[in-house]
């Protein structure tokens, strides 16, 4: 069974919109949406901004069983940036002593944390 990641890349290639334009869109590179596509888990926010680019309602793509391990929580934020990074950072948390699972674990945070920076200095500086 696919995982999210790729889910979210068989959308968006069967939407017929290039990735470029995804990737200007939403103000990432196309690293980070590529790193995205092979993560087993993809938070809700950017996967509800890419079907909003696409239009593509997502939520009969994932199984219950995928869709309750997503990091999110759907109810209602203050649109503020703590809220964001917060959102983005926060996963659900497992006792797992596997290191590299925890390595993977605070990877996808790390790069959270830097695209909710980035998307901070879009707002403030505005594109290039």
């Amino acid at each position: 069974m696919p995982h999210q990641g790729e889910i979210l890349q068989e959308a968006i290639k069967n939407s017929g919109i290039s990735i470029t334009r995804i990737v200007d869109e939403m103000g990432i590179t196309r690293p980070t949406i590529y790193r995205k596509f092979k993560e087993e888990t993809v938070d809700y926010n950017f996967v509800k901004r890419i079907g909003d680019i696409i239009n593509h309602d997502f939520s009969n793509d994932f199984t219950s069983v995928q869709q309750s391990a997503l990091p999110f929580v759907t109810s209602a934020q203050k649109p503020i940036v703590t809220s964001v990074v917060t959102s983005r950072v926060t996963q659900p948390q497992s006792i797992d002593t596997d290191p590299s699972k925890q390595l993977l674990l605070l990877q996808s945070k790390y790069i959270a944390l830097l695209e909710a920076y980035n998307e901070l200095l879009l707002k403030v500086y505005g594109p290039k």
